[in-house]
């Protein structure tokens, strides 16, 4: 595919990056380059000593590289962040960022299909080196992984029903585009249609990028990554995500069930980070982009 321009309105821009303390000499990660506003930023408060470590795994996003020595790109998923800190000689660096969600360009560019809005083959890989589309899950899945996929990653509330027809209508008929997807399960859809399909649309990007999987074993890596007094700072855009990321900033783990096995903290390991604030869109940036409302920065520094 020739590349087409890539248009992104980076999130929260000057408030994440205000959150990464900026240290002229620091090394940070800009852990979802894309459209490269965060980094870019990152780079006018950099000396020429300071590095910076970008991560994207779209290739599309690549292009937007900044052409700057101190600058080094890892075409990877930023769940292997560790092992390319160490492979790059940064076992520990000053601040991380992860802007964790779907680009303008990604929701604007048809035949990458992510959104509802185009037809467009039922794709959805973040990675195009990826072998499992959207489409694929939906031929593919039993009706009870389907069930699962729909109710776990997009809440869809007849997610029961919704899996069951997918099931029945694929015997008749091939899902290989987003109108046939579409069509397929235009009898399930529930209250406002644009909301509902979001939903749906939402589970299938989440199960096809394992982007939920993808953010925990992110978040376990980076007490490892960070210098005493690092800052991690995480931008979410769905509830999902928001609370996985409060619930490890807030206990230092993923784990569910530690107050419950151990209702005196009698065995509580100590939590690495010191929580430091949330954040935002301001109303500013609410009239300017409409897709930040969604938008919500967390902060927490490494003790």
């Amino acid at each position: 595919m020739e590349h087409q321009q890539y248009h992104h309105e980076t999130v929260l821009l000057e408030e994440a990056v205000e959150a990464l303390d900026i240290k002229p000499d620091g090394v940070y990660v800009d852990c979802t380059m894309g459209g490269a506003g965060h980094s870019r930023l990152i780079l006018s408060r950099l000396g020429p000593k300071g590095r910076l470590i970008c991560f994207d795994q779209d290739s599309d996003a690549w292009h937007n590289t900044p052409d700057d020595r101190r600058v080094i790109l890892v075409k990877e998923n930023f769940r292997y962040l560790a092992h390319f800190l160490a492979y790059y000689g940064c076992d520990r660096v000053d601040g991380i960022l992860a802007d964790i969600g779907v680009s303008s360009y990604q929701f604007d560019t048809a035949d990458r299909g992510f959104s509802i809005r185009f037809d467009a083959p039922l794709d959805m890989r973040m990675d195009d080196r990826g072998t499992m589309t959207a489409a694929d899950i939906i031929s593919g899945y039993s009706e009870q992984e389907l069930h699962r996929m729909f109710e776990k990653n997009g809440e869809v509330r007849n997610s029961r029903t919704l899996a069951k027809v997918i099931v029945e209508g694929r015997r008749n008929r091939r899902v290989e585009s987003i109108n046939d997807f579409k069509a397929l399960i235009d009898g399930c859809i529930m209250g406002k249609p644009h909301k509902y399909l979001a939903q749906v649309f939402q589970a299938l990007r989440i199960e096809v990028n394992e982007e939920l999987v993808a953010l925990k074993e992110f978040l376990e890596q980076t007490p490892g990554c960070l210098k005493p007094g690092g800052r991690l700072a995480v931008i979410t855009f769905h509830s999902l995500e928001d609370k996985i990321v409060k619930h490890f900033m807030k206990n230092g783990t993923l784990e569910e069930n530690r107050e419950a096995e151990d209702p005196f903290g009698l065995h509580k390991a100590s939590n690495p980070f010191r929580i430091l604030k949330d954040i935002l869109p301001g109303e500013a940036e609410l009239k300017r982009n409409a897709r930040s409302s969604s938008a919500r920065l967390r902060i927490a520094e490494r003790k």
